[in-house]
């Protein structure tokens, strides 16, 4: 079983800044891609970013070359940065976990970031 918990969200202003993070525990694998997806009210979950666990990552082209995303393996902890906010990015973020061996998928709870006009 593997567990995670974002942190990081909140309410900006439109311009700002945010740093949202996603802790794992329990079972994790060695081989696996962290990812950020969100979900804003009445539309789908989308990807906004992920990384394997060699680093290569892959953004959403409304967020490339306004988020980052990164993670520390010793940690397991994964991290989005997130700049130059924009009203459309408010949404709840959540983490996912993909175990690229057995494809099993862990969510986070999700947390709330909201951007201000």
């Amino acid at each position: 079983q593997v567990h995670l918990v974002e942190s990081g969200g909140g309410l900006v202003q439109a311009g700002g800044s945010l740093r949202l993070s996603c802790a794992a525990s329990g079972s994790i694998v060695s081989m696996n891609t962290m990812g950020w997806y969100r979900q804003a009210p009445g539309k789908q979950r989308e990807l906004v970013a992920a990384i394997t666990s060699g680093g290569n990552t892959n953004y959403a082209d409304s967020v490339k070359g306004r988020f980052t995303i990164s993670r520390d393996n010793a940690k397991n902890t994964v991290y989005l940065q997130m700049n130059s906010l924009k009203p459309e990015d408010t949404a709840i973020y959540y983490c996912r976990m993909r175990d690229v061996t057995t494809e099993t998928l862990n969510w986070g709870q999700g947390t709330q970031v909201t951007v201000s006009s």
